[in-house]
């Protein structure tokens, strides 16, 4: 039973998420920022600028520097901690669509990382007799508890950005088997890149899923269309639907869909 106490904090700790996310927003735009530029842009203390630039910085998302911080020249993706505050009614909607897509009967889905494909998991669990394969910990914690799913894990080496299993063991099961439908998140698609992410072993595991996939679905926000990421987990080529939402850019969704993608948008 969720307590009044319990809501509060949820409540506290998505605004705090939202906070720092929005740091790490003005960090890519300036380059670095004083504690009076955080303070007066984002309206809060002093005290609660340099609490939340010490826990990025320990994180490793930022460099801390006298009177401020700067950009981490590395840092490409947001831990899964913070991207999840991140369009949730987008991720929902897209969601949503997608398990209307998959049959309810005995059926077999390969789900990767990432926030978007964690909103599907938790809009399947109303289905029976379906096995869900990941690589993903927070997929697998989603619907662990719904004794109609079948889950299947593959092993691997932990991404701790991603939550995900990577490398050969992760491959190996992937080769192992097949499914029906592989739904991916991504943190790039486009026309011209395909589907790509940030780390390059990730983007050998999802390659794996989706060769041994009869159907391959992207699930993306907006956000991720038309973006390119560092690593191709697939050409768009290897992709069969894309499900997105309304905020996407419509001319690269023009150039997706002629490039032989079906295209649904998802509406909130």
């Amino acid at each position: 039973m969720t307590t009044t106490n319990d809501r509060t904090m949820h409540a506290a700790s998505g605004k705090r998420s939202r906070r720092m996310i929005a740091i790490l927003d003005l960090l890519a735009q300036r380059g670095s920022v004083s504690l009076g530029e955080l303070s007066d842009t984002l309206g809060i203390s002093a005290a609660t600028a340099r609490r939340d630039l010490a826990d990025l910085a320990e994180q490793r998302l930022l460099v801390r520097t006298h009177g401020g911080a700067r950009l981490l020249d590395s840092r490409g993706e947001l831990p899964v901690s913070l991207r999840d505050t991140r369009f949730q009614e987008a991720k929902r909607a897209i969601a949503a669509a997608v398990a209307e897509l998959i049959p309810r009967q005995r059926y077999a889905v390969a789900l990767s990382g990432g926030t978007t494909a964690a909103s599907v998991a938790r809009a399947l669990v109303g289905h029976d007799e379906l096995t869900i394969v990941t690589n993903s910990l927070t997929t697998a914690q989603l619907v662990t508890s719904y004794p109609q799913l079948k889950i299947i894990m593959t092993g691997g080496m932990l991404r701790p950005e991603s939550l995900e299993l990577v490398g050969v063991l992760a491959e190996k099961a992937f080769n192992a088997i097949n499914v029906a439908t592989a739904i991916l998140g991504t943190d790039g698609f486009s026309a011209i890149g395909g589907v790509t992410t940030h780390d390059e072993t990730e983007a050998r595991s999802n390659n794996a899923m989706v060769t041994h996939a009869q159907r391959v679905v992207v699930v993306a926000d907006g956000s991720k269309i038309g973006r390119l990421a560092f690593a191709q987990v697939a050409t768009v080529d290897q992709v069969d639907m894309l499900v997105t939402d309304s905020t996407a850019d419509a001319a690269e969704l023009e150039a997706i869909r002629a490039a032989g993608v079906e295209i649904v948008v998802a509406d909130a």
